[in-house]
């Protein structure tokens, strides 16, 4: 089996990553986190990717993502997508859920853990990727809210 993590750097997704390889390791399966960077540079300065002076650059964020993810959990196996943020009918966070499904179909998360403080709520704001993901049937989801140590 194979646990799923969408890492966006933030200290909630990487409480996520650190109880997705706590579980890897106890029940001896993989884990695999995903960074998908849309190709929009106001996203990246919102999430703290890239500062206000900086250019974007997808190389860049993609290796600052590995070894962030590298030094939460060395045994992780890492993925980066990037996403076309020109379809005209969807904000940059749905093409980042519909990558994150995606990649959980490709493989086959039997658990999703995600660093959100609001999936389920009754109000999702449009930022978050946490309640979307939740609502998929074809894996479990595991919800990290707080940032405390596993």
């Amino acid at each position: 089996m194979t646990h799923l993590v969408p890492f966006d750097g933030s200290a909630l997704a990487s409480a996520a990553l650190e109880k997705a390889s706590a579980y890897g390791e106890l029940t001896d399966d993989d884990v695999v986190a995903v960074t998908v960077i849309p190709d929009d540079d106001e996203y990246a300065r919102e999430r703290g990717w890239i500062g206000a002076g900086e250019p974007f650059d997808v190389d860049a964020i993609a290796a600052g993502m590995r070894e962030r993810v590298a030094d939460i959990a060395p045994d992780t196996t890492f993925r980066t997508e990037i996403v076309d943020s020109d379809e005209p009918t969807a904000t940059a966070t749905t093409n980042v859920v519909r990558t994150i499904r995606r990649v959980a179909s490709d493989v086959d998360a039997s658990v999703v853990f995600v660093g959100t403080e609001n999936a389920g709520s009754v109000t999702t704001p449009l930022s978050s990727v946490g309640g979307p993901l939740a609502k998929d049937q074809h894996y479990d989801v595991y919800v990290v809210r707080h940032t405390d140590a596993v």
